[in-house]
């Protein structure tokens, strides 16, 4: 059971570091109210993470947002418990020109998903369902995104199709993204720059602007 001293402290580490506006603190408070209480019966994070969800999961998830911050069309892939797809949709509740689309096949994390966008007038739009089966529907992107799901290789072939028609991959890595660059880039021609993370020492974010199979003649 997480401490309530320890989300307090690492709720004052995740402030500092000013990702959160105080117009979006209500909500985020709301979403890590739910996200304790619903943990032990639907397992929606690591267990270990949870003291430190603040940082771990929310400022980890906020700091994407300045990457693209004119980007009016998100689609994160495989949300989980909503980061950070979920965090960007709380972040952009007064841009109405925007969408967000979270993809999640765990029907359990869905119901969570709904819950919290309930709650906190987060206007995400919420697809059960496999990524390979939803992703062709929602036609071209801004952003497509995946924070803790599979090694680049696999991200880029996802979303190849986005990111051939002008959709740009923001991808959370740890330290291993080097050797998952070498690795995609035995198939894939990619366009791509790395920004440290504010919330991990180890991070780093790999923005893939653009993208081609070896032996294609398309863009």
């Amino acid at each position: 059971m997480q401490s309530r001293i320890a989300l307090r402290d690492d709720r004052a580490a995740a402030l500092a570091l000013g990702l959160i506006p105080d117009t979006a603190l209500p909500a985020f408070d709301i979403y890590v109210d739910l996200l304790c209480r619903w943990q032990d019966i639907k397992n929606l994070v690591g267990p270990r993470t949870l003291d430190h969800v603040w940082t771990r999961h929310v400022a980890d998830s906020a700091q994407l947002l300045p990457l693209a911050p004119t980007a009016r069309k998100w689609i994160d892939i495989g949300t989980g418990a909503g980061f950070p797809g979920l965090v960007l949709a709380i972040l952009l509740r007064g841009r109405p020109d925007c969408e967000i689309h979270l993809i999640e096949s765990n029907s359990r994390k869905c119901a969570f998903l709904r819950a919290v966008s309930r709650e906190t007038g987060a206007h995400a739009q919420i697809h059960a369902g496999r990524i390979e089966d939803i992703l062709p529907r929602l036609g071209e992107a801004d952003v497509i995104t995946a924070r803790a799901l599979a090694p680049l290789t696999e991200l880029l072939a996802l979303g190849k199709d986005l990111l051939r028609t002008g959709a740009i991959g923001i991808f959370p890595k740890g330290q291993d993204l080097e050797a998952e660059l070498t690795v995609a880039a035995k198939s894939w021609n990619i366009d791509y720059h790395i920004v440290p993370s504010v919330t991990d020492p180890q991070g780093r974010i790999c923005i893939v602007r653009q993208l081609r199979e070896h032996g294609s003649d398309h863009g």
